[in-house]
């Protein structure tokens, strides 16, 4: 399922990873979907091994204590057809293992589901390395804001018409770590793992802010 990567990953070092449904194809249809992605980021980050199908029942998946994390999540964000991960590579081939781990997981589930054969993902997963500060703390937000396209695909050229709608939506998307970054408390929050990453939004107020400068943002 994975390909040689273009990259090498380098432990301390940040990533934007992101992948789609092949041919655009969606990846997720409704809220298990979505749910079953989250806890298999969750469950995937840990050197043992473990099956999401072997939960007790009535129990939690993220009220199991798991074994040490290979890697590091910053944000993470499901959309439709796709998704975006901020990572820091924590251990060698941390990234890679947990990708394959990931990745693989979910096309059984979903293929078992939905009574299919084949590729769910257009390829390997796309691996971006941020070297930049700035580039960094960009990519919170721009993560972050990928589901105000289902409200308005248009909004980033044209600008938004009811800001306060799309924040208002943004605050109830339970498929991103926006909710954790606002101080939402839920299970998933445990998915990341904040201090491995900058103390850029270290308080709810400053999420917020670096939201509302984007959400105001319109390209002349």
């Amino acid at each position: 399922m994975m390909a040689l990567r273009k990259i090498s990953f380098a432990e301390g070092e940040y990533y934007h990873i992101y992948s789609r449904g092949n041919s655009k194809q969606k990846i997720f249809h409704d809220a298990a979907d979505y749910q079953r992605f989250m806890m298999l980021l969750y469950a995937c980050n840990q050197e043992n091994a473990f099956k999401i199908n072997n939960l007790p029942k009535g129990k939690n998946i993220y009220d199991i204590q798991m074994g040490k994390r290979i890697t590091s999540l910053g944000t993470y964000c499901l959309m439709p057809n796709h998704f975006h991960l901020l990572v820091k590579e924590t251990m060698s081939d941390g990234i890679t293992i947990f990708m394959r781990k990931v990745m693989t997981a979910y096309v059984m589930y979903y293929n078992k589901k939905y009574k299919r054969t084949g590729k769910l993902f257009e390829g390997p997963f796309i691996a971006e390395h941020i070297t930049e500060d700035r580039y960094l703390k960009y990519l919170f937000a721009y993560i972050h804001l990928n589901p105000i396209k289902l409200i308005d695909t248009q909004w980033k050229e044209n600008g938004l018409k009811d800001v306060c709608s799309a924040k208002r939506f943004l605050s109830s998307y339970k498929y991103s770590s926006f909710l954790t970054y606002i101080e939402i408390q839920r299970p998933e929050n445990k998915i990341i793992t904040l201090s491995d990453f900058p103390p850029y939004f270290s308080k709810i107020g400053d999420m917020w802010k670096e939201i509302n400068s984007w959400l105001n943002y319109k390209i002349s």
